[in-house]
């Protein structure tokens, strides 16, 4: 396949050629013969009229399609419900009575429910987090969902041309991306990205870079693979700002096909409408406000500090300014306009126009990052409880997967068959750095049977539970 691509561009190429010298040939000719000045003009004019066209054709960008996704549902041994947690944490040295005593406050306050999962390293006394245990992990969470959506969408290792792996915490030698290869045996020409230390905002940026590649490289497949691998991430202090992570993040993946090629848009279940991306790492309060580092003892973990909200709240801002721009129709545009003119020259003590995203928007995947900033970001965006009940299901069934969340609240809104033909669906990624990345779906085709397959399929009927 790689092969014809390469021939093909090179005939093109070849073809340009020889048009250019055809008609070098016959201008020349014209000059030669003294025919009139109005031949060599009409011959000039439609060189030109079909170049610009060509142009104009080629330039167009192309339709990216998200042809169908999967997630894992870990096995029932790596569930762990509050009391083995606690249990298991007490008997682990390193933490003392006060740590417990906080973890068990953060556990029950969560959100979380007693079906969430950590893998098999961190289940033993005290927690195996070296190496190999962690690369049993990425074989444990990659592997099956690859297989997967490389059998629902019948395709083979080899017919893929772009491979992106995001893991924040874990980036090991040979990468990740590269262990993916080398297990399928994928072609030799694959393009591929290991995207690490990018947070929960991850998988949405890989989408981001996976829609860049494939406006580049015609007639492609690419494969988007998201997780976070826990046991590299397990803090084994006591300091409380970074205890919050053994206590909300839990086990997840997912593994995305995108395509361009013009045929996929009758199978695929998403065209790719726009993505967003921000940051604020040049700010040092929103760079600190979450990172890795050791505490006073050398143990490492991650530090969600105090500014956290705060810094979530003015990176969602300035991703939603630029998308609303985008994507809303134009009175939205014009009150939110009219809003920031009369609050800055006219009445300082007015609020700003929130604009209405719901008039475009008909379903949001929202960061999974804890029950206080999932109805935090719901407020300020003017979300009702059932905006928000795809990430507080996904919170309270599976826990904070970090990047792979947003995967798992579509797949909850599909087992709920309420995604229909022409929804618009917005998945927000926010991550440490601090970035915020956003992507709009809009769906192609029905959706339904989901209810009996992926993640939700033993659950769904559970849900919502508000409890």
């Amino acid at each position: 396949m790689s092969s014809f691509k390469h021939l093909h561009s090179a005939l093109l190429e070849l073809l340009r050629f020889g048009v250019l010298i055809l008609v070098t040939f016959i201008e020349a000719f014209f000059i030669f013969q003294q025919w009139k000045f109005i031949f060599q003009f009409i011959l000039f004019t439609c060189f030109l009229l079909v170049y610009v066209l060509r142009y104009y054709l080629m330039s167009k960008p192309q339709a990216v399609f998200l042809v169908d996704f999967s997630c894992f549902k870990p096995p029932c041994f790596c569930r762990v419900p509050f009391s083995t947690f606690l249990e298991n944490a007490s008997r682990i040295e390193y933490f003392d009575s006060e740590s417990i005593a906080f973890m068990s406050k953060i556990l029950t306050s969560s959100g979380l429910s007693e079906e969430t999962y950590l893998p098999p390293a961190l289940h033993y006394i005290p927690p195996k987090t070296h190496q190999q245990e962690s690369i049993k992990e990425v074989q444990m969470v990659l592997f099956p969902i690859m297989e997967d959506l490389l059998s629902k969408t019948k395709l083979s290792s080899r017919d893929i041309d772009i491979l992106i792996v995001n893991c924040s915490g874990f980036c090991p030698s040979p990468s990740l991306s590269s262990i993916i290869i080398n297990k399928y045996s994928m072609k030799r020409d694959i393009m591929s990205y290991n995207l690490s230390g990018m947070g929960c905002s991850a998988s949405a940026l890989a989408i981001d870079l996976a829609e860049n590649l494939l406006k580049t490289h015609k007639n492609s497949y690419a494969i988007v693979l998201s997780t976070e691998i826990l046991s590299t991430g397990w803090y084994s202090g006591n300091e409380k700002p970074k205890l919050l992570i053994n206590c909300l993040f839990r086990m997840g993946s997912a593994a995305i096909l995108l395509t361009n090629k013009k045929e996929a848009k009758t199978s695929s279940k998403y065209k790719l409408l726009c993505t967003v991306r921000t940051q604020r790492a040049f700010e040092d309060k929103a760079y600190l406000a979450g990172i890795r580092e050791e505490d006073s003892n050398g143990k490492l973990g991650v530090t969600l500090n105090r500014d956290l909200l705060q810094v979530v709240g003015e990176t969602l801002r300035a991703n939603i300014t630029i998308l609303g721009f985008r994507i809303l129709p134009f009175t939205e545009k014009l009150l939110r306009g009219v809003s920031i003119f009369r609050k800055k020259f006219i009445q300082k003590s007015g609020e700003i126009y929130v604009p209405n995203f719901k008039n475009v928007i008909q379903h949001f995947c929202l960061p999974v990052s804890g029950r206080p900033l999932i109805r935090e970001i719901a407020k300020g965006m003017k979300l009702s409880e059932k905006d928000m009940e795809p990430a507080l299901m996904t919170l309270h069934r599976f826990g904070n997967q970090s990047s792979s969340s947003l995967w798992y609240e579509l797949a909850y809104m599909e087992a709920k068959e309420r995604v229909k033909i022409g929804d618009k669906i917005w998945q927000l990624g926010i991550g440490t750095g601090p970035k915020c990345n956003s992507v709009v779906l809009e769906c192609l085709r029905p959706i339904l049977g989901e209810s009996k397959k992926g993640p939700w399929a033993d659950c769904i009927h559970q849900y919502p539970n508000m409890e």
